[in-house]
Formats: C-alpha cells, structure tokens, sequence
C-alpha cells in the first residue's frame, strides 16, 4: 500500500496529485511536436498534428501532412494538406476537426481524415487574414473565435448554426495582445484579452477593462491565461511570475502563486475535479511542469521531451511522443483507502479482505473494529467509489473484492450500486484498451454517457465493440444495438469495391426486421455515394412505402415510385408522386403513364374534377370515353356558362357525345334540358319571375302558382308529364295558394287519376275542414274509412266499417276512439265483431 502511494505528491495539506502512465505511445512522427500545430479533443479524444511551416523552415515544395492519431497513438487517418496556410487546429465536440487558415476558412474534416464541409468566417476576416485562433465549447455547442490582422476579433459561438459576431474594438491596440482567450458567463461567449498591464473584456456590445482583485503590485504584462475546463475559474501568468487565480468573472480571487519564473511557459491548464479540495494550475515550460494551487509549495515535475497539456473535467492528460500520461488530482475515496496508516472505515475493510485470502485470525479483527464503529456500509461503499477511480484492473478488482467482502456481513445493502460500477468498469476497460485508445476516466464516462460513448465507438467504426457493451448493458435495441448496425450500414455502402448485389444482400442478412433500423435512411446514404443502383436494391427491403416513396422520387425513378405507393394503398402518397410526375413529364408521356396504372388515373381524374377541369377533357378525349365527356360537358355548362347560348352548346355537346356513347337515353334527357332551357327562357321574357334553372317539376308548380294553368299544362303536355304527376303538382299548388274554388273546379274537370284521398289529406294539411269533407264523400269505397277519420267523423266511419266488416278497418276505427263520447262507436264496433265471431 506504501509502494501504491509513491507517486502521490501533496499539494498543500488537503490533497494529493498523482501522475500515471496511460499508454506508451508508439506512434511514428515524422515532426517535433514543437514544431507542429496540435490539438487534441478532451474526453479522451484523437490526436491532430500538422507540421507548422512558421515554427521550421522546409522547402516550399513540401506540403505538410494532417495526421490523425488515437489517444493511444494508433494512427486513423493522414492525408497531404494541400489547403492555404494553416493557422489553428481544434476538435470539435462532435469530435470534427476544425482547421482554421490563414484567409478565415474553416474546413470541416471527420475521424478518419473525410472532407464533410467548409464556411468562412467573413469577408473581414479574409481581407485582414487571421492572426490566431481559438476554438472552444460551450453548452450550445462548438466555437471558433478569430484575430485578424486589423487587430479585431471576430467569433461564432456555434459552428453547427453559424452566426458570425464582430466584437468591439480595443482602444489603443495598434498589435496583437500578448495573451487572449475565450470565456463563457451567463450563457454568452465572451473574450478576454491582455495588452501590456491592462485587461480587456470584449462582449457584443462594449469593451470594457476589467481589474484582477488582489494582483500582485509591478505586473507590466500578462504572458499566458488560461480558462477552466467548465469556464468558472481563470489562471493568468503575469512578467513578474506570479499565477493569479480567480473565477472567470475576475470578481473573487482565489491564490496567488510566485512561481519564480519569469519566461512565458508554453502552456498554462486547469487541472481540477468536480468537488475538488486544492483546485490547481499546471504550468508548462520546454522541459518542466508545475503544479500550483493555494499552497506555498507546488509540484515539479522533469519532463524528457517535448509535451503537450490537453484540459480535462478532472485532470490534465500529457503526452509526449513516448509516453501518454493523466495528471489529477486524487479522489476523496482513494486517499482515504490508501493514506498511510489511514484507520478509515474502507481501508480496513481493504485490509480485511487481504487477510481474509492469508487466511489470517486478523481478518475478523479489522472487521470487527468496522462493525463496532457502524461504517461497515460506508466502507463497502467507499470501496466501491474508489474503484471507479482506478485505472488499473488488478487494482479495481483488490478494491471491489473488499467491497464485495464486507457485502456479505450486511443485511440490507442495495446492489445496485456495486452491480453498475463492475459494468461501469467493464465498459471502461475494454474502452482504455491500446487498440480502441480512448481513456476515459469514470468521472467523463458519467459526464459523456453511454449514448455518447456508443457515438464515439461508431465514428471510429469500432461495431463490434459497440453492440458488445449495448448487449452487455441491456439497452433498448432501438437506442443500442439497432443504431449501431444502421450505422454499420450505412458505412457498408461506401465500399465501393463490393458489388450493389452483395452489399445490399450482406445488409439485409446482419439486420433482417431489426426493429428501429430504417433502410431508407440507408438507401438514402447509398444514393448520396452514388450507388443509385445499390440505393433501390436496399429499398425493396423497406416495408414503409412511406419511406419508399420520398426517396425514389429523389432518385428519379418516378414510376417505380408511383407503383410503390399504388401497393401501398395510400392514396396520398400516390397524390404526391402523380403531381411530381405531371412536373417531370411531358403531357403525353404523363397521360401514357397513368394509362398503364388505372388505379392511379382513377385517382387522377378524382383530383382533376375539382382542381383542373381542362386536363379532366383531355384525359377523357385520349382515351375515347364519350360517356364520361358527356357528363363533363353537362357539369360544364352549369358551372362556367352564364349565357343561355352558351350553356345550351355545351350540353348540345353533350348529347353528341352521349349518342357516341350509344346512350340514348341520356342523348335524349340531354336534349329535353335543352328545350327546357329555352323555355324558361322565352318564360322569363314573357313573363318575368325566376324560371331559369328550375327543375320540370317546379316550373310547372311555378306557372300554376302564377296563374298560368293553361300555359302549365301545355308544359306537362310538350314533356310528356303523366297525368298522376300534373294532378299531384297542381293539387299541391291551388292548396298552397288556398285557392279553393279553383280546386273544386279543377277536382270536377274529370274523373281524378289520384283518387280523391290525396285531396283530403291536403285540405286537412292546410287546416281546412270544410273543404275536406267536400273530398271525403267523393272517395272510393276502399279508403272511405280513413278518408272520414282524417275529417274526424269517428262514428260514420264506424258505420262504413261494420258495413264493410273489415277488421283491419274496425281497428283503425277503435284506435280514434278517445273520450266518453266515441265510447258509443267503440261498443257499437265490439258488439259487430261478436256478431261476426258468432257466425
């Protein structure tokens, strides 16, 4: 336990820091990496060099080469840099690499060294060229601050959705400040920046100088400044080698440390933890390294070789081109365990569990002392905690054996905890592996999340791995396993060296009906690798026409689209991809398609009748459907023409086309409209009034109830009105205008076709007795019953019934029966029906 602490350095009284070698690099520079431009992404991210032609001089000739490389110095990517004059590099948080050139372009490159896209950052910035260069995150995503030449900065706080802000000018600054960074409060992106003694803060609307609280008096320059990893504190390295730390707000101060330095270091960081006891500053020079913090003392450390300073949530990694090291400070948990002569409730249990193995009487003691105090459960649990923090599996093990040991003397401890740290690890140390090269610590991990890290694993195409953790963890298919293997998809497609056939059967072979997999999301990556062919194989195994559709409308293959949504049913989707194909094709090859698909010309013609009636003709005369055209004419004539002439020709066509049809019938109800319109016509001339468009039946209603009876029959006579049909119309019409005597007359001109009921019904319809009763004696021997109810002469109609010994009228006769006064007929109707049963 004493050797396992060797490398603790205290800090203070309050905390120890601990260096660690995470890999031994055994990549191949080909450059010094002082003289290259660097950067490297935080969570354990890649590895970005560039050699810099301003720091060493070559000949022009030699183009630089962008070399990509995992945390582990596996290499991912190299390619010749044959863009302008490189003046930073930065990942993004997407883990993209943003190279940032001198005329303020900014091109966009992937894991594996692939173009994806580019921007610029104003035409300033290319008229003045860019000086330096920073890029930065904050919670809206990645950004990148600019210098120009003019000595002004220029900055967009997210390059997904890029919005350019101009900062305002600095007073008097006629050079480039001797150090500058980005910092982030309240929500906003700002700069900070040094000229001579003095500190600018740059918004978006003002300039101001702001004053470090509690500097040390003589500072006549700044020389480097450094923000932490979540933007709360700030470091600034002054001439007089004092390191003043504060919070970035430079309203609180936190330490000042005399370093006894004066030369600008090469890098400054933070190095601290999320609850951290002693937050600290890790200074770089050429051949040392400095950890300082509130204490009078720091930390030195000699380095061999070049380094490089890559921030961290909780520690600094450093790397060099032999090794690859993590700096941080040591978690609460593990001090505790491994202090020396620490009597806390973990190390105890630690030591218990070892001399539990040695089969030592001691084992009991040490667990007894913790029983005794109660800790038993904070020692499992700061065992458990402090595993997490180890890199080393043998170490993890030790720590969660004793953690396991002590589980088995407690009732009522929960598992869960113990259960996701041993995955937790698991997770992490396939993940630290030399051939993935991603050291996550456990502190990132739980920051990153698993979602994240999956991400991670498919950008560096490292499947296999992915879907072993999703399984492992058991997550949902739709966020695990399925989005790995679409992913895996849709990289397959870009192999362009494998057949369309062979790619497309291999696709649907590893993902079958994976639930959440959409293979048109993979058709559509396919398609834009220019492998249509590919693109249209892997659509047949999409069962979502939906889906289908969209994309091969993009493709250009319309009419397989349109035989797509015509077996999908949806009439919809088979809407969208006719209006498509009228806009793609000319008009006969449009009218050709839908003549070979009946289900959509159908549909067609659906969508014409109310939109483009013109088009309805054409369709109609292309395919000789003369019965449809007549009706299309009929429709014509009432909904454009407003003349007479004009309506009248149209349905003149119409009946043209209704013969061609060989129906007849319609040929002959079109043309007896048309000697109707005329009429109505000539009726409206001589006699004023509304006749136009009105039906057969009303016209002659109107022209009895105008007075017109003669004018009115001879109509029923020209159209052949059955006789039954014109007493109807004209009884409705003379009860309507109440002309009774006129009725009379009319029910006298002959013997009615109706009968004389109706005339009952109508006269009571319009309350008038009188006149009902005058009908009710006319009526035929058959209805004479109803007719004498409906005037309510109850007990005559008995008398007919009981005449006629009709039971089914004697029973209507009964149901009227209401009140002591029709008792009589009821008596009178019951004694008939004895009688009639008797004989």
């Amino acid at each position: 336990m004493d050797c396992y602490t060797a490398n603790w350095n205290p800090l203070g009284d309050s905390a120890f820091y601990r260096k660690y070698e995470l890999y031994s690099m055994d990549w191949d520079l080909k450059e010094e990496l002082r003289d290259c431009l660097v950067a490297a992404a935080p969570y354990g991210g890649p590895i970005a060099l560039l050699r810099n032609p301003g720091r060493k001089e070559k000949p022009a000739s030699a183009r630089p080469v962008l070399e990509i490389y995992s945390a582990s110095g596996v290499p991912l990517a190299s390619l010749l840099w044959k863009s302008g004059p490189m003046v930073s590099l930065g990942w993004s948080a997407e883990e993209e690499l943003l190279c940032v050139q001198e005329d303020g372009v900014v091109l966009v490159y992937g894991l594996h060294g692939d173009f994806r896209r580019h921007f610029s950052m104003g035409n300033e910035v290319l008229q003045n060229r860019v000086l330096d260069a920073r890029i930065f995150h904050t919670e809206f995503g990645s950004g990148v601050a600019i210098l120009t030449g003019a000595h002004r900065f220029t900055l967009s706080a997210n390059v997904g959705d890029l919005k350019l802000r101009r900062m305002p000018e600095v007073p008097g600054l006629q050079s480039a400040p001797s150090c500058w960074t980005t910092v982030c409060q309240d929500r906003v992106a700002h700069i900070l920046l040094a000229v001579g003694p003095d500190l600018y803060l740059l918004d978006h609307a003002a300039c101001s100088a702001v004053i470090p609280p509690g500097l040390a008096p003589g500072v006549s320059s700044f020389l480097q400044m450094a923000v932490s990893f979540t933007y709360r504190h700030l470091a600034l390295f002054t001439d007089t080698g004092y390191i003043w730390m504060g919070t970035a707000s430079l309203k609180e101060k936190l330490c000042e440390f005399n370093c006894n330095i004066r030369a600008p270091p090469k890098q400054m960081v933070w190095c601290s933890r999320p609850r951290s006891k002693e937050r600290a500053v890790v200074v770089g020079w050429e051949r040392r390294l400095m950890v300082v913090g509130d204490a009078p003392e720091g930390i030195q450390f000699v380095l061999d070789e070049d380094s490089y300073l890559v921030p961290e949530l909780d520690g600094v990694r450093i790397f060099s081109r032999s090794t690859h090291e993590f700096l941080h400070e040591v978690p609460v948990a593990s001090e505790e365990i491994f202090k020396i002569a620490s009597m806390a409730p973990g190390a105890l249990l630690l030591e218990a569990q070892k001399e539990y193995e040695k089969e030592s009487q001691k084992a009991d003691e040490y667990l007894r002392e913790i029983q005794e105090l109660g800790q038993l459960p904070q020692a499992v649990q700061q065992c458990i905690e402090a595993a997490g923090h180890e890199h080393w599996p043998d170490m993890q093990k030790s720590l969660l054996r004793a953690a396991s040991f002590g589980k088995c003397f407690l009732d009522r401890f929960p598992p869960d905890s113990f259960v996701r740290m041993c995955q937790d690890l698991r997770v992490l140390n396939a993940i630290r592996d030399y051939h993935i090269g991603i050291p996550l610590t456990y502190s990132q991990y739980k920051q990153l999340t698993i979602q994240v890290l999956l991400d991670r694993l498919v950008l560096r195409r490292l499947y296999p791995l992915a879907i072993q953790i999703c399984e492992y963890l058991r997550l949902p298919e739709v966020q695990g396993v399925s989005r790995i293997l679409a992913h895996w998809a849709c990289y397959k497609v870009q192999q362009k060296d494998v057949s369309d056939e062979d790619v497309a059967r291999a696709i649907n072979q590893k993902l079958g009906d994976t639930p959440g997999v959409s293979y048109s999301d993979i058709a559509a990556r396919a398609y834009g690798c220019g492998r249509t062919e590919l693109a249209i194989k892997l659509l047949e195994y999409e069962p979502r026409s939906g889906e289908q559709v969209p994309l091969l409308l993009k493709m250009k293959r319309s009419k397989l689209a349109l035989s797509k949504a015509i077996e999908s049913g949806d009439t919809d989707l088979v809407f969208t991809v006719l209006l498509h194909l009228k806009n793609e094709l000319n008009r006969g090859d449009f009218f050709m398609t839908l003549r070979n698909q009946p289900m959509a010309l159908s549909l067609y013609r659906q969508f014409c009748k109310h939109q483009e009636l013109e088009t309805l003709k054409d369709l109609y005369n292309q395919d000789d459907n003369h019965q449809e055209l007549g009706s299309f004419h009929i429709r014509a004539s009432y909904a454009a023409e407003e003349r007479i002439e004009g309506r009248v020709a149209a349905l003149q066509t119409a009946a043209d086309a209704f013969y061609k049809a060989k129906n007849e019938f319609a040929a002959k109800a079109t043309e007896d409209q048309m000697r109707l319109l005329r009429l109505q016509r000539r009726l409206e001339d001589e006699l004023g009034g509304r006749f136009l468009d009105l039906s057969l039946h009303d016209t002659v209603t109107t022209l009895i109830l105008s007075g017109q009876n003669k004018r009115a029959e001879q109509l029923a006579r020209d159209f052949r009105i059955p006789d039954k049909r014109l007493w109807w119309l004209k009884l409705t019409a003379l009860a309507d205008l109440e002309d009774w005597e006129e009725l009379e007359k009319f029910s006298k001109s002959k013997k009615s076709p109706i009968g004389y009921l109706p005339f009952v019904e109508i006269c009571m319809k319009q309350h008038n007795k009188y006149e009902a009763k005058k009908y009710a004696s006319r009526v035929g021997p058959e209805q004479k019953v109803k007719a004498l109810l409906l005037v309510g002469d109850v007990a005559q109609a008995a008398d007919v019934a009981i005449e006629h010994r009709s039971e089914a009228e004697m029973s209507l006769v009964l149901s009227h029966c209401t009140g002591a006064t029709d008792g009589a007929t009821a008596d009178k109707i019951q004694r008939a029906r004895a009688q009639a049963q008797k004989k």
